[in-house]
């Protein structure tokens, strides 16, 4: 098999979650520039609908569906809806997710249970409805699950003090690698892309307030771009990584090695 056709995306079908904005519809842009077909979810019909508008422009199919990951109830409906419309799933980007900001011994239990809602037990729960549903019976899946550096180390007190967001993350790490281990054998590779600091609307604050910082200890002395993550998300979502599974590749500009 050729290069070109070990990245080709032609024919499948992906579900990019938290799709409509930021990461995730960067990711998309690039599933769909390899031939995927796309299905986002995300809370906000409008946000939803600009990006289904945006990414039709540069001639990618996508089809849109509201589903807030971090409300259990919403899950199943939105995945049966999904492979009830393409009659499969592929490729599935878990990349919904949301951080709160406070002290350990202060962060509120509301926030906590908030973010393990949505960042754990939403990704448990679409990643099991879809391999269930579609990836085991038809002994093929390639799913991405957004982690971040938080979920490889402790994070930075100088930076953020986010103690829900961090074991969350180390939670999705956990669960990559326990779903690679058990679906190996079905067909489906499962690993992690764990990004550092990109502006985005969950970082401008961060940002705003110690970005110089953030620069300075980053080896590459910049932050992550539009195209950082697009090249990675792609090869995870295609048979070029059909004998890599269970992996948390950091993508930071090598912030962690140091």
């Amino acid at each position: 098999m050729s290069v070109k056709k070990l990245f080709d995306l032609a024919g499948r079908v992906a579900i990019v979650t938290g799709g409509s904005r930021g990461l995730g519809l960067q990711m998309a842009e690039a599933l769909g520039e390899m031939g995927a077909r796309l299905a986002l979810t995300a809370r906000k019909k409008d946000e939803l609908d600009e990006a289904v508008a945006h990414l039709k422009k540069l001639g990618v199919e996508a089809t849109a569906y509201v589903c807030d990951g971090g409300r259990r109830e919403q899950i199943a409906p939105v995945a049966d809806a999904i492979l009830k419309h393409y009659g499969k799933a592929d490729i599935l980007v878990n990349n919904a997710g949301a951080t709160w900001g406070a002290p350990a011994e202060d962060h509120p239990l509301e926030a906590w249970d908030k973010l393990v809602n949505l960042n754990l037990t939403g990704t448990f729960l679409m990643t099991q409805q879809v391999a269930k549903k579609s990836m085991i019976p038809r002994k093929y899946g390639r799913i991405v699950n957004v982690a971040s550096v938080a979920g490889l180390m402790a994070s930075d007190p100088r930076v953020v003090r986010t103690v829900a967001y961090n074991a969350t993350k180390h939670g999705v790490v956990g669960l990559t690698r326990q779903f690679a281990a058990e679906w190996g054998e079905h067909g489906i590779t499962v690993n992690a892309i764990c990004p550092g600091f990109f502006p985005s609307k969950m970082t401008r604050g961060t940002l705003d307030t110690v970005g110089k910082l953030v620069v300075e200890v980053t080896p590459t002395r910049r932050l992550g771009g539009d195209e950082d993550l697009k090249g990675l998300a792609v090869l995870l979502a295609s048979d070029a990584s059909r004998h890599i599974t269970g992996q948390a590749i950091a993508v930071d500009g090598g912030a962690i090695i140091i």
